[in-house]
């Protein structure tokens, strides 16, 4: 699936299935549901739900639990718009 399939999908009441974890918690988020996007990666131990996780703590704010979450991913943190860094992992995770 590529990235602006994966965004056509938003339109849909569940997700497609056979996402993995951290895309279906993106998924989620995209649709305004925070909570149910980090129970999804909160769960998950892989560095890809981390990276998500750290995405969903800088958008609610919290600064300090997104930069250990970041660390959790080996990624640097994200300095530029939310839009711009959900579309940046996303692409990731979709192999792009």
């Amino acid at each position: 699936m590529r990235l602006e399939e994966f965004r056509a999908t938003l339109n849909d009441p569940q997700p497609p299935a056979g996402l993995s974890v951290p895309l279906q918690a993106l998924w989620y988020e995209a649709k305004g549901d925070w909570e149910r996007a980090h129970q999804l990666v909160q769960n998950d131990p892989s560095p890809e739900s981390a990276w998500v996780h750290a995405y969903l703590h800088r958008k609610e704010g919290d600064i300090g639990n997104a930069h250990y979450w970041y660390r959790r991913a080996s990624k640097p943190p994200f300095s530029g718009d939310f839009e711009s860094e959900w579309a940046q992992i996303a692409a990731h995770l979709l192999g792009e």
